[in-house]
């Protein structure tokens, strides 16, 4: 395994909407296990491989349970889609594309995710929660779209703007 370059805004990749995974191989399975090596080492829950350069829907997650519960485990998820959708909620996320920035994004509350495990096997999630939101957030990924643009141009101006100091101070050090 190996730990992958996270791309980081405004590369274009994160802007591409990812093609779907046709074969499941050793090739992704070697993907797939990097990213989550490179999720884990970067203290991430969560991480699509568009944010490692690579224009496909894959996912890895590993989302913690709350107060240090039972988390969900590592989840491999090739081609997810959110299927439903219900409710609403705002909570504060970050992203290793975003390095430092932390945001309040409205999601909804609850999802469906269907996607295929590592054999290729449907799999379907009913999600709330921080999952709901890390599937959320990463399968937007997979469409091109970064959580900085879920949010009204006020906000959003003032959170690149945020981002653009943090990247300043992060090059002067």
């Amino acid at each position: 395994m190996a730990v992958l370059p996270v791309r980081v805004w405004p590369d274009p990749v994160l802007s591409r909407k990812a093609e779907p995974v046709d074969v499941i191989d050793d090739a992704v399975r070697t993907l797939l296990n990097d990213m989550a090596e490179t999720m884990y080492k970067a203290d991430g829950i969560g991480l699509a491989a568009p944010q490692v350069g690579v224009s496909r829907r894959l996912v890895v997650m590993d989302v913690p349970g709350p107060e240090g519960g039972a988390g969900t485990g590592l989840i491999f998820a090739i081609n997810p889609r959110v299927v439903a959708r219900e409710g609403a909620c705002t909570m504060t996320e970050g992203c290793l594309s975003f390095p430092g920035l932390e945001i309040d994004v409205k999601r909804a509350e609850r999802v469906r995710v269907e996607y295929q495990d590592l054999d290729g096997q449907p799999q379907a999630v009913d999600a709330d929660g921080v999952l709901a939101i890390c599937f959320q957030h990463e399968i937007d990924h997979l469409d091109g779209i970064v959580f900085t643009e879920r949010l009204g141009p006020v906000r959003r101006r003032l959170a690149l703007r945020d981002y653009d100091k943090l990247r300043r101070a992060e090059g002067d050090r």
